[in-house]
């Protein structure tokens, strides 16, 4: 058994409504996050996941409900008095200190002395790989560094839960998978309860043990990214986490069909529709096809460069084919079982 299964609950939201004037930004929220776990609040803008995070922080209060960190009802404390720390997109970070400086603020304020703070300050950029940096001033580094010392900050004051409001938002692609890699590495080496909201599901699923989706400002599904992506519980989850084909009560992944020539065999145990390729986008690793069905409806397919590239382009648009899948690979929303 993964030892976060078995492990309490470090932060717990019960009945927790929150609202904006009369627009409701939570309606009724239960949640549970285990000790130790790297857990994501996802969804769309507007869904009710910043809000969830800020509540955590201490920056809102709840209308109503209760606001649980290590068992204790925190919802009428100040975020100083929890034992939480925020990590935003903007970084934050005081632009006339230095590096060491910075990271060694919070300890600085609850009167740690000097040595003592910049010591601790130095441990913690050695751990997000900046120890020779110290000096610095945040305007000498780039986005991605300048990101690492904000999580450098955070992680000093040791708190039981880092709380990280889309951080790498700001970061382009690349950087953005590198810090992906970085963070998972600085949650499972340090044991801190991470909680992250973003809106990219391809982050939340590369990063997260679980995941809840938020939408009009509830949760529509808690699970391991594994459950979210194979066996979602809602349409809403099912077309929001990754890209789907809805097929009456079933979903099918779209890198779950192959096409084949219109004349191909067909396995046992394989379902085979005939169509024709409306469109083909070549994007490096994968080919993306829009693939209109003789029944009328409409797929999405994804399959990979495996094979040399002109056997990808000759599906071109046009081109008559076989959408072919494994019977089992069109699961129920909302159930584990295929369709029949």
């Amino acid at each position: 058994m993964d030892v976060k299964t078995a492990t309490p609950p470090i932060v717990q939201l019960e009945g927790v409504a929150k609202a904006y004037g009369g627009a409701v930004a939570l309606a009724q929220l239960d949640l549970e996050v285990r000790t130790g776990e790297f857990f994501t609040l996802l969804g769309p803008s507007g869904s009710g996941k910043t809000t969830t995070l800020r509540l955590i922080a201490g920056f809102e209060r709840p209308d109503r409900g209760r606001i649980l960190l290590d068992g204790a009802d925190v919802a009428s404390l100040p975020p100083f008095a929890r034992a939480v720390n925020t990590v935003f997109q903007d970084y934050a970070l005081f632009p006339h200190l230095t590096l060491i400086e910075n990271v060694a603020y919070g300890l600085r304020a609850k009167k740690m002395p000097k040595a003592q703070a910049h010591a601790e300050a130095e441990k913690a950029l050695a751990a997000v790989k900046l120890a020779a940096y110290g000096s610095r001033k945040p305007a000498q580094l780039s986005g991605g560094q300048r990101q690492r010392v904000a999580l450098a900050r955070a992680m000093v004051n040791k708190p039981r839960v880092l709380l990280l409001d889309e951080p790498l938002g700001a970061l382009d692609l690349k950087l953005r998978h590198q810090m992906q890699a970085e963070l998972k590495r600085l949650q499972h080496d340090t044991g801190i309860t991470f909680i992250y909201v973003t809106h990219d599901q391809d982050e939340a699923l590369s990063m997260s043990d679980r995941i809840a989706v938020f939408s009009q400002g509830r949760i529509e599904q808690v699970g391991t990214p594994f459950d979210l992506y194979e066996r979602p519980a809602s349409e809403f989850v099912a077309d929001f986490v990754g890209s789907s084909n809805l097929l009456g009560r079933a979903l099918l992944r779209p890198e779950k069909i192959r096409l084949l020539p219109a004349d191909a065999p067909v396995a046992a145990g394989e379902v085979a529709r005939p169509g024709v390729v409306r469109e083909a986008i070549y994007l490096g690793a994968v080919t993306r096809y829009q693939v209109a069905l003789d029944d009328g409806s409409e797929l999405a397919v994804m399959e990979a460069n495996t094979v040399p590239l002109s056997d990808h382009l000759r599906l071109g648009s046009g081109s008559r084919i076989l959408a072919v899948w494994p019977q089992s690979a069109a699961m129920t929303i909302g159930n584990q079982g295929e369709i029949p």
